[in-house]
């Protein structure tokens, strides 16, 4: 299924809002469902998706395939996912570029994964398991890291578009985590976006994060997803924007969760600046594409 009828903004449903959701004149577009909390049929979680689902697109985002372990798929949990999309058939279903699990033990953190062939070729195998046993394409996000390992053998953008060729999958775009990637690992954001292919991105989350003091009076940013979007997110925003058009872009607020209204105001700063996009800038970010416009607008004229 293609995501089609994701336009726009949308933002994060949690069950304290679902009342807000149904009652208020929000003009939120879309929402984004935890899958983990919605898996259980005949739960009032299951119940709310589908009420969500009724009004609006939804996607659904899960933290628990655990693509990057080398325990076997949880089949339970993969049965539990199939009967889940086909009830309120989401536009998207997307998971980590991560693992969660060892010898069927979870725990609470999506853990990194070294970028080198050995790893790729068994995210591309999991990942090949997952589409056909859920009949969907799946949509990786990437990650925040703290830390780079010895045993890469190429950056994570790198990483990524082989990936995405290799497997089928697409990607989802988290520009807080990249900036926090950047950050704190002293790569070029813009490198990384420019690197990306533009085709397989079909969904951006905005997020906030902590900012701790680090060693020798340096900072370490946190992906807690607990704040509102901060600046330099926003500007990373602009650019992949400038890059890649209107992607459709989802406000994420994991911790210390805000009222609706909050969460309504975040949504319509980045409806914005997708509507700021003017064709001009769109031009000027795709390079040769703009040439080669450019060279046919000339003809015409």
């Amino acid at each position: 299924m293609s995501n089609s009828n994701l336009k726009g903004v949308g933002v994060g449903f949690r069950d304290r809002h679902f009342d807000d959701i149904l009652e208020q004149d929000h003009g939120i577009k879309w929402f984004e469902l935890l899958t983990e909390n919605h898996l259980t049929v005949d739960s009032i979680a299951f119940y709310q998706a589908e009420k969500i689902r009724e009004d609006f697109p939804v996607t659904l985002h899960g933290v628990g395939m655990s693509l990057g372990s080398t325990d076997p798929l949880n089949q339970d949990y993969m049965k539990k996912l199939k009967v889940l999309i086909s009830r309120i058939q989401p536009e998207l279903v997307s998971d980590h570029l991560a693992w969660v699990s060892h010898e069927g033990v979870y725990g609470h953190e999506l853990l990194p994964l070294p970028y080198n062939e050995e790893t790729l070729q068994h995210l591309v195998c999991r990942i090949s398991q997952a589409q056909e046993l859920l009949g969907r394409t799946l949509v990786i996000e990437n990650p925040s890291s703290y830390l780079s390992f010895a045993h890469s053998e190429m950056s994570e953008a790198e990483f990524l578009t082989q990936l995405v060729k290799m497997s089928g999958c697409d990607l989802l775009l988290d520009i807080n985590n990249l900036y926090i990637s950047a950050t704190n690992l002293g790569f070029d954001a813009l490198d990384y976006l420019q690197a990306l292919d533009a085709n397989k991105i079909k969904q951006i989350h905005l997020a906030g994060y902590d900012v701790q003091a680090g060693g020798e009076g340096t900072q370490f940013l946190f992906d807690t997803h607990g704040f509102p979007v901060r600046e330099p997110v926003w500007q990373l925003y602009e650019k992949a924007v400038s890059l890649y058009g209107r992607i459709p872009t989802l406000i994420e607020w994991d911790t210390d969760i805000p009222a609706f209204n909050t969460l309504v105001q975040e949504a319509e700063r980045a409806q914005n600046r997708l509507d700021s996009a003017t064709r001009t800038e769109l031009l000027e970010g795709h390079g040769a594409k703009r040439r080669e416009i450019e060279k046919n607008e000339f003809r015409v004229a």
